[in-house]
């Protein structure tokens, strides 16, 4: 599952590397709404938020990006974005483009499962399925709430802080994945920090999807500017995938 910040360097670009990474044998696109106060992300996505709002990218223009894409693939795409560009585009006109022009899911960082019960209106009767996230200090009783809200699959934060690469994983990864499961089905992905093949196999051993972002992110900020992003971006995703695939 590869992230990438939607608009950065530019919405052609960034469809160019969507259909990188389905090439590359990513299973989910997970395309990240640019927001100007993004408290869940390190320097490195910050800066990619950054430069994709100077380059004009909207919550619009984001949805019409996925339409595009949809020409052509079916590959699943998850939506990560804050609250404030979904409350100013509105919820109705948000979740009624985001399902016609074809997203699959949906991960609000700031949005609690308290308030998900006022925001039904997200996902009911449109197959937008609602991801919740699971942190390292998240209490089982707290586990079995969130993920009672959750479809698709639950996305566990591999540790505490914002994202970015990493030289070691949490050795608690493990132990906390079998934990959830004991209070879901849904398939589990491990993402924040993970960068390397390496990392990526030894995350597959536990969890069944591992999420690459931080690393991607900066080898579009590195070639961006340069002809052939997208062969780059799938010279690069390629041993990740594989590394996963036979974690």
């Amino acid at each position: 599952m590869a992230y990438i910040t939607a608009g950065d360097p530019s919405a052609d670009a960034t469809l160019e590397v969507m259909q990188a990474l389905e090439a590359a044998g990513t299973d989910i696109i997970e395309l990240g709404v640019p927001f100007s106060d993004p408290l869940a992300d390190g320097p490195t996505i910050q800066a990619a938020s950054g430069r994709a709002l100077a380059a004009g990218m909207t919550l619009p223009g984001v949805l019409e990006l996925v339409r595009r894409f949809r020409e052509d693939s079916e590959l699943p795409v998850v939506l990560f974005s804050y609250l404030n560009p979904i409350y100013t585009m509105g919820f109705a006109k948000f979740r009624e483009t985001a399902a016609k022009v074809g997203v699959d899911g949906l991960l609000i960082l700031d949005l609690p499962p308290e308030e998900v019960q006022g925001q039904t209106e997200f996902f009911d009767d449109l197959n937008l399925d609602p991801i919740r996230l699971i942190s390292p200090t998240t209490t089982p009783d707290r586990m079995a709430k969130v993920a009672a809200g959750g479809r698709g699959f639950l996305y566990y934060v591999s540790r505490e802080g914002v994202t970015g690469e990493q030289a070691e994983l949490s050795g608690s990864i493990g132990s906390q994945v079998a934990e959830l499961r004991k209070h879901s089905p849904l398939p589990i992905a491990v993402g924040f920090g993970i960068s390397t093949p390496e990392q990526t196999a030894l995350v597959a051993q536990d969890a069944d999807a591992v999420v690459v972002g931080s690393a991607i992110v900066r080898q579009i900020a590195e070639h961006g500017a340069a002809p052939h992003l997208g062969d780059r971006v799938k010279e690069f995703v390629r041993p990740l995938v594989l590394a996963a695939k036979n974690g």
